[in-house]
């Protein structure tokens, strides 16, 4: 789906979605915010009462398909994706709450105009780096508190302003039946509870949503003791000059208690101090002086790039598969032809670019030898060959052969010529 919504629509968006007050008329709007989102009218779907309702009944369980991927820290993550209905109508209230929720300035998580790097920037240069993690972040966010706080401005599905029903579609939409672990009878067990499903397009939403009380508190310790604060997600960061952060100490004892007055958990296996002298990490970017990537990171562009020079593409691809898989574990669009190989090495430069910079000599040398491998390049050079050779119809004739792996349209082919 397209995401470059003017300033005008989203104002339109905003101005709709505090008047709706039924299910039609919320119908009506996810429509339109269907029709923002993608221009393609074939790959639209028909939003109505019933779709909805459908969508939304406790009991469907075919909403959502699940499927594990490995951690970095080891273990596995369970993933669930919505179903393509569910999935359009999920991208259409998180635009909607887009318009009218602003996330907590501490927040740089799946927040428009913040990323990893601005949130690893803020911690740069200091002689502490604590690090803690919420547990479960996702599943530990049950329905109850997502109709709470829907009920609360600037959302206001409540009883007085005669949007409760519409409330609690929407918590219905959003949250699934999942196992989880929950204390019962002073035990850690397993149980079924309606949650914030990791995968969903609208979780990362709700997350800010729900933290947006905790951003404030947290913000508020970290003014008091001198230190600096952000999340990304699940993923809090103090940082600061002076080591504060003894583990018997206030700091500590004041942190455990926000996070536990607001329904979190801190993930006792993630906290970390990390000190000057070492390396200290911040959402995987190194922060010591500047922000950087790691040296394994690096490296292993270099590994790819390097069997695509020695042994060709086509060796290249299944040594890298090998170990893209490995180390992924499950992949859900796991590309068949060497063009993947090519798009992923492009995604890590980019990304390289994003942390160090467009002229840092390291990502402009790994990308020059990736232009000189680039099927991409050969393939337009192939049919501008056959272009100027044999003529038009011979180079249009390949380009539909499928010869040409990376050109996939007609706008492609005009915008190479």
């Amino acid at each position: 789906m397209e995401k470059n919504i003017s300033i005008e629509d989203k104002e339109f968006i905003k101005k709709y979605f505090t008047s709706v007050k039924d299910l039609r008329s919320f119908c009506i709007l996810i429509e339109i915010c269907q029709r923002k989102l993608n221009s393609e009218f074939t790959d639209r779907i028909r939003i109505d009462e019933y779709l909805i309702k459908t969508l939304a009944h406790p009991n469907n369980k075919n909403r959502y398909h699940s499927f594990e991927i490995k951690k970095k820290s080891g273990g596995m993550r369970t993933i669930h994706a919505p179903e393509n209905k569910l999935k359009v109508v999920l991208q259409c209230i998180n635009l909607m709450f887009q318009t009218v929720f602003t996330p907590h300035s501490a927040a740089y998580g799946f927040v428009e105009g913040k990323s990893v790097v601005d949130n690893a920037n803020l911690h740069c240069g200091n002689n502490y780096v604590f690090n803690i993690d919420l547990k479960d972040f996702f599943s530990s966010i049950e329905i109850g508190r997502i109709l709470n706080r829907l009920s609360l401005p600037p959302f206001n599905f409540n009883k007085q302003n005669r949007r409760e029903e519409l409330g609690n579609y929407i918590a219905w939409l959003a949250c699934e039946n999942t196992i989880v672990e929950r204390i019962i009878d002073g035990k850690i067990q397993k149980t079924v509870k309606r949650v914030l499903p990791q995968g969903s397009p609208l979780s990362p939403m709700l997350t800010n949503i729900i933290c947006e009380r905790l951003d404030h508190r947290l913000t508020g310790l970290a003014k008091r003791f001198g230190v600096k604060y952000s999340r990304y997600a699940d993923d809090i960061t103090f940082s600061s000059m002076q080591n504060v952060y003894q583990e018997e100490g206030e700091f500590r004892k004041e942190l455990n208690r926000i996070i536990n007055d607001q329904y979190f958990t801190i993930n006792q296996d993630k906290v970390r101090l990390q000190k000057s002298g070492v390396r200290q990490e911040v959402t995987g970017i190194t922060v010591n002086e500047f922000s950087n990537v790691t040296k394994t990171y690096v490296k292993r562009i270099r590994l790819w790039l390097s069997f695509w020079e020695r042994f060709g593409t086509e060796k290249a691809f299944v040594l890298f598969l090998n170990g893209y898989v490995k180390d992924k574990g499950h992949i859900k669009n796991l590309g068949k032809t060497p063009m993947f190989m090519e798009n992923v090495i492009e995604g890590k430069l980019n990304y390289l670019k994003m942390v160090k910079g467009e002229d840092n000599s390291t990502y402009l040398r790994l990308k020059e030898r990736l232009e000189k491998l680039s099927l991409r390049n050969k393939s337009a050079d192939q049919i501008l060959d056959t272009w100027e050779t044999n003529g038009i119809d011979e180079a249009m004739a390949k380009f539909y052969s499928g010869k040409s792996p990376k050109i996939n349209n007609r706008i492609d082919l005009i915008a190479l010529l």
